[in-house]
Protein backbone atom coordinates (compact mmCIF):
# COMPACT_ATOMS: atom_id res chain seq x y z
CA UNK A 1 0.00 0.00 0.00
CA UNK A 2 1.74 3.10 -1.23
CA UNK A 3 0.45 6.48 -0.03
CA UNK A 4 0.69 9.64 -2.06
CA UNK A 5 0.60 13.14 -0.61
CA UNK A 6 0.74 15.03 -3.88
CA UNK A 7 1.13 13.60 -7.36
CA UNK A 8 0.88 16.51 -9.80
CA UNK A 9 -0.56 15.85 -13.23
CA UNK A 10 1.23 18.90 -14.56
CA UNK A 11 0.19 22.54 -14.36
CA UNK A 12 -1.91 23.50 -17.35
CA UNK A 13 -2.22 19.90 -18.55
CA UNK A 14 -5.62 19.36 -20.16
CA UNK A 15 -6.92 15.83 -20.62
CA UNK A 16 -9.74 14.52 -22.75
CA UNK A 17 -11.99 12.51 -20.45
CA UNK A 18 -15.07 10.42 -21.21
CA UNK A 19 -17.61 9.69 -18.48
CA UNK A 20 -20.17 6.93 -18.93
CA UNK A 21 -22.89 7.35 -16.35
CA UNK A 22 -24.29 10.66 -15.11
CA UNK A 23 -25.61 9.71 -11.70
CA UNK A 24 -24.28 11.16 -8.46
CA UNK A 25 -20.64 10.17 -8.97
CA UNK A 26 -20.61 10.70 -12.74
CA UNK A 27 -22.39 14.03 -12.49
CA UNK A 28 -20.09 15.42 -9.81
CA UNK A 29 -16.96 14.17 -11.56
CA UNK A 30 -18.24 15.99 -14.65
CA UNK A 31 -18.65 19.16 -12.58
CA UNK A 32 -15.22 19.02 -10.98
CA UNK A 33 -13.24 17.85 -14.01
CA UNK A 34 -14.65 20.60 -16.19
CA UNK A 35 -14.13 23.15 -13.42
CA UNK A 36 -10.40 22.40 -13.32
CA UNK A 37 -10.11 22.67 -17.06
CA UNK A 38 -10.38 19.18 -18.52
CA UNK A 39 -12.32 18.43 -21.70
CA UNK A 40 -15.19 16.14 -20.74
CA UNK A 41 -17.66 14.12 -22.80
CA UNK A 42 -20.49 12.60 -20.77
CA UNK A 43 -22.99 9.89 -21.66
CA UNK A 44 -25.80 7.95 -20.03
CA UNK A 45 -28.16 5.16 -21.00
CA UNK A 46 -31.04 7.55 -21.74
CA UNK A 47 -29.26 9.53 -24.43
CA UNK A 48 -27.49 12.89 -24.74
CA UNK A 49 -30.76 14.81 -24.96
CA UNK A 50 -31.31 14.08 -21.26
CA UNK A 51 -27.97 15.68 -20.31
CA UNK A 52 -28.63 19.19 -21.58
CA UNK A 53 -28.87 20.70 -18.09
CA UNK A 54 -25.58 19.14 -16.97
CA UNK A 55 -23.94 20.23 -20.21
CA UNK A 56 -25.18 23.79 -19.82
CA UNK A 57 -24.00 23.90 -16.20
CA UNK A 58 -20.53 22.47 -16.84
CA UNK A 59 -19.60 22.93 -20.48
CA UNK A 60 -19.23 19.18 -20.91
CA UNK A 61 -20.26 17.64 -24.23
CA UNK A 62 -23.22 15.23 -24.05
CA UNK A 63 -22.71 12.24 -26.35
CA UNK A 64 -24.09 8.74 -26.94
CA UNK A 65 -22.37 6.01 -24.93
CA UNK A 66 -20.76 4.71 -28.13
CA UNK A 67 -18.91 8.03 -28.52
CA UNK A 68 -17.94 8.80 -24.92
CA UNK A 69 -14.47 7.27 -25.18
CA UNK A 70 -13.59 8.76 -28.57
CA UNK A 71 -10.10 10.23 -28.26
CA UNK A 72 -10.24 10.02 -24.46
CA UNK A 73 -7.10 9.55 -22.39
CA UNK A 74 -9.23 8.62 -19.37
CA UNK A 75 -12.63 6.94 -19.41
CA UNK A 76 -14.76 6.71 -16.26
CA UNK A 77 -17.27 3.86 -16.13
CA UNK A 78 -19.73 4.74 -13.40
CA UNK A 79 -22.85 2.64 -13.97
CA UNK A 80 -24.57 -0.02 -11.83
CA UNK A 81 -22.77 -3.36 -12.09
CA UNK A 82 -25.83 -4.98 -13.64
CA UNK A 83 -25.52 -2.49 -16.54
CA UNK A 84 -21.87 -3.23 -17.31
CA UNK A 85 -22.55 -6.23 -19.62
CA UNK A 86 -24.94 -4.04 -21.61
CA UNK A 87 -22.34 -1.42 -22.50
CA UNK A 88 -21.89 -1.26 -26.29
CA UNK A 89 -19.35 -3.71 -27.64
CA UNK A 90 -16.15 -1.94 -28.61
CA UNK A 91 -17.08 1.29 -26.83
CA UNK A 92 -13.37 1.80 -26.03
CA UNK A 93 -12.19 1.26 -29.60
CA UNK A 94 -11.90 4.97 -30.36
CA UNK A 95 -10.07 5.86 -27.15
CA UNK A 96 -6.52 7.13 -27.04
CA UNK A 97 -3.74 4.57 -26.97
CA UNK A 98 -3.06 3.37 -23.41
CA UNK A 99 -6.35 4.83 -22.18
CA UNK A 100 -6.85 4.59 -18.42
CA UNK A 101 -10.31 3.22 -17.56
CA UNK A 102 -11.62 4.06 -14.10
CA UNK A 103 -14.22 1.75 -12.56
CA UNK A 104 -16.23 3.39 -9.77
CA UNK A 105 -18.67 0.49 -9.46
CA UNK A 106 -19.83 -1.57 -6.51
CA UNK A 107 -21.70 -4.86 -6.42
CA UNK A 108 -24.96 -4.71 -4.49
CA UNK A 109 -26.67 -8.12 -4.87
CA UNK A 110 -30.09 -6.69 -4.07
CA UNK A 111 -29.80 -4.26 -6.96
CA UNK A 112 -27.57 -6.12 -9.41
CA UNK A 113 -28.83 -9.68 -9.05
CA UNK A 114 -26.73 -12.76 -8.51
CA UNK A 115 -23.27 -12.77 -10.07
CA UNK A 116 -21.84 -16.23 -9.47
CA UNK A 117 -18.27 -15.28 -10.36
CA UNK A 118 -18.24 -12.76 -7.51
CA UNK A 119 -20.33 -14.57 -4.91
CA UNK A 120 -19.16 -18.14 -5.50
CA UNK A 121 -15.76 -17.85 -7.15
CA UNK A 122 -14.48 -14.88 -5.17
CA UNK A 123 -13.70 -12.73 -8.20
CA UNK A 124 -13.23 -9.10 -7.20
CA UNK A 125 -15.87 -6.73 -8.49
CA UNK A 126 -13.47 -4.73 -10.64
CA UNK A 127 -11.84 -7.88 -12.05
CA UNK A 128 -15.32 -8.96 -13.14
CA UNK A 129 -15.96 -5.55 -14.71
CA UNK A 130 -12.63 -5.70 -16.55
CA UNK A 131 -13.57 -9.10 -17.97
CA UNK A 132 -16.97 -7.82 -19.11
CA UNK A 133 -15.61 -4.83 -21.00
CA UNK A 134 -12.45 -6.53 -22.27
CA UNK A 135 -10.08 -3.95 -20.82
CA UNK A 136 -8.28 -3.66 -17.52
CA UNK A 137 -9.56 -1.01 -15.11
CA UNK A 138 -8.40 1.14 -12.23
CA UNK A 139 -10.75 0.94 -9.24
CA UNK A 140 -11.31 4.36 -7.68
CA UNK A 141 -14.09 6.55 -6.26
CA UNK A 142 -16.19 3.47 -5.42
CA UNK A 143 -16.32 4.28 -1.70
CA UNK A 144 -16.39 8.06 -2.11
CA UNK A 145 -19.42 10.13 -1.13
CA UNK A 146 -20.48 11.89 -4.32
CA UNK A 147 -20.93 15.26 -2.62
CA UNK A 148 -17.38 15.13 -1.27
CA UNK A 149 -16.10 15.29 -4.85
CA UNK A 150 -17.38 18.85 -5.13
CA UNK A 151 -17.33 19.94 -1.48
CA UNK A 152 -14.08 18.57 -0.05
CA UNK A 153 -11.15 19.10 -2.42
CA UNK A 154 -8.10 20.50 -0.62
CA UNK A 155 -4.63 21.54 -1.78
CA UNK A 156 -1.74 19.13 -1.32
CA UNK A 157 -0.44 19.22 2.24
CA UNK A 158 -3.70 20.46 3.77
CA UNK A 159 -4.27 18.51 7.02
CA UNK A 160 -7.95 18.08 6.11
CA UNK A 161 -7.23 16.57 2.69
CA UNK A 162 -9.06 13.27 2.15
CA UNK A 163 -7.41 10.22 0.58
CA UNK A 164 -8.85 7.64 -1.80
CA UNK A 165 -7.70 4.04 -2.31
CA UNK A 166 -6.78 3.17 -5.90
CA UNK A 167 -6.30 -0.39 -7.20
CA UNK A 168 -5.23 -1.70 -10.59
CA UNK A 169 -2.83 -3.91 -12.51
CA UNK A 170 -1.67 -1.36 -15.10
CA UNK A 171 0.93 0.73 -13.28
CA UNK A 172 1.10 3.42 -15.97
CA UNK A 173 -2.68 3.84 -15.97
CA UNK A 174 -2.68 3.87 -12.19
CA UNK A 175 -0.17 6.73 -12.18
CA UNK A 176 -2.39 8.70 -14.54
CA UNK A 177 -5.44 8.13 -12.35
CA UNK A 178 -3.62 9.00 -9.15
CA UNK A 179 -2.33 12.19 -10.74
CA UNK A 180 -5.84 13.08 -11.87
CA UNK A 181 -7.23 12.51 -8.37
CA UNK A 182 -4.48 14.74 -6.98
CA UNK A 183 -5.54 17.34 -9.55
CA UNK A 184 -9.08 17.02 -8.17
CA UNK A 185 -7.84 17.83 -4.67
CA UNK A 186 -7.42 14.45 -2.96
CA UNK A 187 -4.53 12.24 -1.89
CA UNK A 188 -4.38 8.60 -2.93
CA UNK A 189 -3.18 5.28 -1.55
CA UNK A 190 -2.12 2.52 -3.95
CA UNK A 191 -4.10 -0.46 -2.64
CA UNK A 192 -2.55 -3.04 -4.98
CA UNK A 193 -3.73 -4.91 -8.06
CA UNK A 194 -7.26 -5.82 -9.06
CA UNK A 195 -7.04 -9.10 -7.15
CA UNK A 196 -6.39 -6.99 -4.04
CA UNK A 197 -9.25 -4.60 -4.71
CA UNK A 198 -11.56 -6.48 -2.35
CA UNK A 199 -9.90 -4.31 0.31
CA UNK A 200 -11.99 -1.34 -0.87
CA UNK A 201 -15.24 -3.11 -1.80
CA UNK A 202 -18.51 -2.41 0.06
CA UNK A 203 -18.48 -3.49 3.69
CA UNK A 204 -14.74 -2.97 4.18
CA UNK A 205 -13.29 -0.40 6.61
CA UNK A 206 -12.34 2.09 3.87
CA UNK A 207 -15.71 1.99 2.12
CA UNK A 208 -17.15 5.44 2.82
CA UNK A 209 -14.23 6.33 5.08
CA UNK A 210 -13.53 10.08 5.07
CA UNK A 211 -9.96 10.25 6.32
CA UNK A 212 -6.48 11.10 5.14
CA UNK A 213 -3.70 8.81 3.98
CA UNK A 214 -2.95 7.27 7.39
CA UNK A 215 -6.59 6.35 7.98
CA UNK A 216 -6.94 4.79 4.54
CA UNK A 217 -3.73 2.78 4.93
CA UNK A 218 -4.97 1.50 8.30
CA UNK A 219 -8.42 0.63 6.90
CA UNK A 220 -6.97 -1.28 3.95
CA UNK A 221 -4.74 -3.29 6.28
CA UNK A 222 -7.71 -4.24 8.48
CA UNK A 223 -9.93 -5.41 5.61
CA UNK A 224 -11.23 -8.97 5.35
CA UNK A 225 -11.97 -10.72 2.02
CA UNK A 226 -15.17 -12.22 3.42
CA UNK A 227 -18.28 -10.50 2.14
CA UNK A 228 -20.56 -9.39 4.97
CA UNK A 229 -24.18 -8.46 5.58
CA UNK A 230 -26.23 -7.38 2.59
CA UNK A 231 -23.14 -7.65 0.39
CA UNK A 232 -23.02 -11.47 0.74
CA UNK A 233 -25.92 -12.01 -1.63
Amino acid sequence: MVPDHGFPIGEGSVMKIGIIGAGNIGGNLTRRLTAIGHEVSVANSRGPQTLSALAEETGATPVPVEEAARGAEVVVVTVPLKAVPNLPKGFLDGAAENVAVIDTGNYYPGRDGRIDAILDDGLTESRWTAQQIGHTVIKAFNGTFAQDIVDRPRPAGDPDRLALPVAGDDEAAKRVVRALIDDLGFDTVDSGGLDDSWRQQPGTPVYGLCEGVDGIVKGLAEASPERTGDFKG
